[in-house]
């Protein structure tokens, strides 16, 4: 199987400017800030999942691909090669998601991972699918509160309507980890949806959005899902201690850890940050096939 990865690095002057001549949205810290964490999520992968075939980073340009990635092992994907041109540029997570299946060369079974998740123990690759089902826990939710669980409740409905459903007054969600996903299934259900949800892509996150949850959504409503939850810790940078993350990086129970950022001063982002990268970088020392030689 393959692993897809999207990043983007709101530092990046060029994808700066491009974000102002675009949008009237403010760039909102806790979703495009760089923590400087992506490599060792690739030595997570080559350390702790040996059987994935081909990872592929999927980024808005050029100007977005750290140079420390090694392009022999690291297939870059661009926004323009997989989103159609009209719906471009966009910095819209759900946009992009929506499109990673058409990315050439990708793997039918492959695992979507944000970069703010990280393979922390060995795993293997029935931990993820088993006899062409994923394995991925599945939330059951009644209301919409925010604009995320409202994007939630399209999906789930989105999904339903592709199957011919009726929706019910509740809505899915999937765990929030690796998703597993089968790349037919992905443009199966965008080419039946198709209309739909180019209707849905925006720049800049809305409360239309369709999330890739459509997919995972649909597996789970043929019977294609095992709902289990995938071992792993989930830290917010906002209420979670430097030393409490830190720790657990040296020491970790679960396969995966999920640190998720918030908004944060300033101090105790650099604070956060350097933290961080010190444990990363003692837990995950070697430097992987991933990376360019220094």
């Amino acid at each position: 199987m393959d692993i897809v990865i999207t990043y983007v690095n709101g530092l990046d002057p060029v994808w700066q400017q491009e974000y102002a001549q675009h949008t009237n949205t403010p760039i909102l810290e806790k979703r495009f800030r760089d923590w400087g964490t992506l490599k060792y999520l690739f030595r997570g992968i080559e350390k702790n999942m040996s059987f994935i075939r081909k990872v592929h980073l999927v980024v808005s340009g050029e100007s977005q691909v750290p140079e420390w990635v090694n392009r022999e092992n690291v297939n870059v994907v661009l926004h323009s090669d997989i989103i159609p041109a009209e719906h471009l540029p966009t910095f819209c997570s759900n946009t992009i998601e929506l499109h990673l299946h058409r990315i050439d060369g990708l793997d039918e079974e492959f695992l979507y991972f944000n970069d703010d998740i990280f393979p922390m123990l060995p795993s293997e690759p029935t931990d993820f699918f088993r006899d062409g089902k994923g394995i991925i826990g599945i939330n059951c939710h009644l209301f919409a509160a925010d604009m995320f669980k409202r994007i939630c409740r399209n999906s789930d409905r989105a999904a339903r309507k592709a199957l011919g459903r009726r929706s019910p007054w509740w809505f899915l969600r999937p765990q929030h980890i690796c998703a597993p996903m089968l790349r037919s299934v992905n443009n199966q259900v965008y080419e039946m949806l198709k209309d739909d949800i180019l209707a849905t892509l925006t720049p800049t996150r809305t409360e239309r959005n369709i999330t890739q949850y459509l997919f995972t959504n649909y597996l789970f409503l043929q019977g294609r899902i095992i709902p289990r939850r995938q071992p792993r810790r989930h830290f917010s940078v906002g209420i979670a201690s430097a030393e409490k993350i830190t720790s657990y990086l040296l020491n970790p129970d679960r396969r995966l850890v999920c640190i998720n950022d918030v908004k944060l001063s300033e101090c105790r982002y650099d604070k956060m940050r350097a933290a961080l990268l010190e444990a990363f970088e003692r837990a995950l020392p070697e430097r992987s096939k991933f990376e360019v030689a220094e």
